[in-house]
């Protein structure tokens, strides 16, 4: 009787204190009305528009799914836009850091004009990109020709050209994330540090860069998610030969026009699946690196 009676009195509690907790007015007006505009903006703009691809991919059936992703042409595509943007958002983890130091740690004549090119690939079109770097690094181009005649290195429709227009369009990623991070932080640790008897490289790899780590690794996330479905500045440089420089999002506009809507949308469903485990290790590991700095 006892039991019961003192459960009896925890229940009605316990749910008038959730009751409560719901009901409890924020400091911020507005909250549900806000939530559920974020909500619903969320599901038209985002969740809709995947939802939509992946029943549009469903109508082949599991085994029409793997045929049309698993063809040779397609995982020669998945290979050539994952490995290159991989590789051009490592590129720009390293120099887009180096860039970021600089600006912020370093007062120069024209400091602000390199500020502000920092921004170009952002307002600049995609395709006008891709011209560009197509006459630069084309056989007849002024860098291209250079490149041909000194080291025998043919860059424009090739691999090559891929990764570049890449790293071109994904170093502002990896600047302006960690650029804010630099500007911020404290020169007290880095004084301590050297009062201390550190050195300045000791400073650097103990102090600055495990508090920079975590942004750093935002714009290399940020600036591979760009390459991945970057399409204006590619095509024009990369030859768009099928098993070598063809890149997924061409191959999924080739279905299009081919009227092959169900292969297209399964195409971009590997996408999306690969971006999503490779975003989510990413940010799993930069909320562990977080956690361990805050300790």
């Amino acid at each position: 009787m006892v039991a019961a009676t003192t459960s009896d009195a925890v229940l009605p509690n316990t749910g008038g204190t959730v009751l409560s907790v719901l009901r409890k007015p924020s400091v911020l007006p507005g909250f549900g009305l806000t939530l559920g505009f974020t909500l619903t903006y969320l599901s038209l703009i985002v969740l809709l528009p995947l939802a939509a691809l992946a029943l549009k991919a469903a109508g082949l059936g599991w085994s029409g799914f793997w045929d049309a992703v698993l063809t040779p042409r397609v995982l020669a595509a998945f290979k050539v836009s994952f490995g290159l943007s991989l590789a051009a958002a490592a590129v720009n983890a390293v120099f887009g850091f180096i860039v970021a130091w600089v600006l912020v740690r370093y007062r120069f004549p024209g400091d602000r004009i390199v500020d502000a090119l920092v921004d170009l690939p952002f307002a600049l079109p995609t395709a006008v990109a891709g011209i560009a770097l197509s006459a630069l690094y084309a056989p007849n181009g002024w860098i291209g020709s250079l490149l041909m005649e000194w080291f025998g290195l043919r860059v424009a429709f090739t691999p090559l050209g891929i990764a570049i227009a890449l790293t071109f369009i994904g170093l502002p990623f990896v600047v302006r994330t960690v650029q804010p991070i630099l500007q911020d932080l404290p020169p007290e640790e880095e004084e301590a540090a050297a009062a201390l008897g550190a050195t300045r490289w000791q400073a650097f790899r103990r102090v600055v860069f495990p508090a920079l780590l975590p942004a750093l690794l935002t714009g290399f996330a940020l600036s591979f998610a760009r390459g991945v479905g970057e399409y204006g500045s590619v095509i024009f440089i990369a030859g768009n030969i099928p098993g070598l420089s063809e890149i997924l999002p061409l191959l999924i506009v080739i279905k299009l026009e081919q009227y092959d809507y169900a292969g297209a949308a399964a195409v971009g469903v590997l996408m999306l699946m690969a971006s999503f485990v490779l975003l989510l290790a990413l940010n799993l590991l930069q909320a562990w690196m977080r956690s361990r700095h805050a300790r």
